[in-house]
């Protein structure tokens, strides 16, 4: 026996029981492919939407909202943005209303100044979130119409918001927050946000939401989604008032665009005129008014 010689016999043999698992394996099922172009993009940006990973869903939702011509996804990407960015400004109006409160409450320097801190830097995400809304209203109102059927077409995100962020008490007290805590209270608001969007859109709660989203698509009447969106867009104003950035030019761009969809409300009413839904407009379009002149 040659005792230099290597026994490959032992190698081989591994390797094709392993091969051999895999194509048995294989052949078990049918081989699940991703979808490929607009369909794939908008997949992997609701698959990250589903994980909470609301900033990479917004990035890879990008190209399909600004795709030109427009794909069969295009409109259904714009839904998806107005609920992250509607949900992220419910979140950051809330986060810089604790640290103000915070700031105001507190006697500890040290505190003051973190939250004077976490309140700007809010604030400023604030902005992105509500111009990138204007910029999505404009989107799918161009032309004074906007769509008679729109689709969210959207996982449930698998780890839901409280309906409390419990970490904001202590802040809104003027007490220390650690920076765990305080993390932690960033992402339980946005995910507060985005649950309470979603409940909005479909016209009733969270679990509403989760129903209808576990059910398939979901179906939305324009008209209805352009109400939705003109409150948004209302509360997106909301970050360049007297309270809080204090941006006269951006606060009156942002409620000229809600004022914009609003009349878009009533151009979906088309031929059908529905005076309780005329009457829900005016009394948006008469809120419009009244803010704008109180810029």
């Amino acid at each position: 026996m040659n005792l230099l010689r290597p026994d490959y016999s032992r190698g081989f043999h591994s390797f094709a029981c392993i091969t051999f698992a895999l194509i048995f394996l294989s052949g078990c099922g049918p081989t699940i492919q991703r979808p490929a172009g607009p369909a794939g993009e908008y997949s992997d940006a609701t698959d990250l939407f589903e994980k909470g990973k609301f900033g990479q869903a917004i990035q890879f939702s990008e190209g399909l909202a600004n795709a030109s011509p427009p794909t069969p996804y295009t409109d259904r990407a714009l839904v998806l943005r107005a609920v992250i960015f509607s949900g992220q400004i419910k979140a950051y109006k809330d986060l810089a209303d604790a640290y103000s409160s915070g700031w105001e409450k507190t006697k500890d320097p040290q505190f003051r100044s973190e939250y004077g801190a976490q309140r700007q830097d809010n604030l400023q995400y604030g902005v992105e979130a509500a111009l990138n809304l204007d910029q999505v209203a404009s989107q799918l109102t161009k032309g004074g119409t906007i769509p008679k059927d729109l689709t969210l077409e959207a996982p449930y995100p698998a780890a839901e918001g409280p309906v409390v962020v419990t970490q904001l008490n202590r802040v809104r007290d003027g007490g220390g927050i650690p920076s765990g805590d305080r993390d932690a209270a960033a992402i339980d608001a946005q995910r507060k946000g985005i649950d309470d969007t979603l409940g909005e859109i479909v016209g009733g709660d969270r679990a509403s939401a989760r129903s209808a989203l576990k059910a398939g698509p979901v179906k939305l009447d324009g008209f209805k989604f352009a109400i939705f969106l003109t409150k948004q867009l209302e509360n997106g104003a909301g970050i360049f008032d007297k309270k809080h950035m204090h941006d006269p030019e951006k606060y009156r761009t942002i409620y000229r665009e809600a004022d914009d969809v609003a009349k878009a409300a009533l151009a979906a009413l088309g031929d059908k005129p529905d005076k309780e839904k005329e009457k829900e407009v005016k009394k948006l379009q008469e809120e419009i008014k009244v803010s704008l002149k109180n810029a």
